[in-house]
C-alpha cells in the first residue's frame, strides 16, 4: 500500500494542497511527546480526512525528499510528533496509509468511526473507543 502524506490527494499522484494560511502553532513545552495515542481515531484538521494512528515517531522521520516536497507555506514543523494513521479519503472511501503530523490532527467526533481493511487485520480489536494492539506488537 502507498503512503501517503497529509496534502495528497486519493490518488498515488501528489497534488498542491487547498490555500491555507499555514500550519497550525503547537506547544513547544511537550516536543516529542505523543498527544495522541496507537489505536486513536483521529480526523484531519484541514482536509478532513479519518483514520486510525498505528504508530507514532517522536519526531519526523520521513525523508528530507518527502518533505521538501510539501509547499514551504504548509510544510509542519518536523520538532513534532507524526502518526502513521490507516485512513480514509472522505469522497469516496478508498483506504491509503497516511503520514501526518501532529499539529494537523483533531481527535475525531463521538459516535464517528473509520472503515479501513487493514483495522481487523492489524488490531484484535476494540475496548473503550480504541483499537486494541495485540501483545505480540508491543515492544
Amino acid at each position: 500500500m502507498h503512503e501517503k502524506d497529509d496534502w495528497t490527494s486519493a490518488s498515488d499522484e501528489k497534488s498542491s494542497p487547498p490555500p491555507s494560511s499555514g500550519a497550525a502553532s503547537g506547544d513547544s513545552a511537550n516536543k516529542g511527546v505523543a498527544k495522541f495515542q496507537i489505536g486513536q481515531s483521529v480526523q484531519h484538521r484541514k482536509f478532513g480526512f479519518q483514520g486510525v494512528i498505528f504508530d507514532v515517531d517522536p519526531e519526523f522521520a520521513n525523508t528530507d525528499e518527502w518533505y521538501e516536497a510539501i509547499p514551504a507555506d504548509v510544510r509542519p514543523r518536523k520538532d513534532q510528533p507524526f502518526y502513521h494513521l490507516f485512513a480514509v479519503n472522505p469522497a469516496d472511501n478508498s483506504p491509503y496509509v497516511a503520514y501526518v503530523s501532529e499539529q494537523n490532527l483533531v481527535p475525531m467526533p463521538e459516535g464517528e468511526d473509520v472503515a479501513h481493511p487493514q483495522l481487523e487485520e492489524y488490531f484484535e480489536g476494540r475496548r473503550d473507543g480504541r483499537w486494541v494492539v495485540p501483545r505480540d506488537r508491543v515492544n
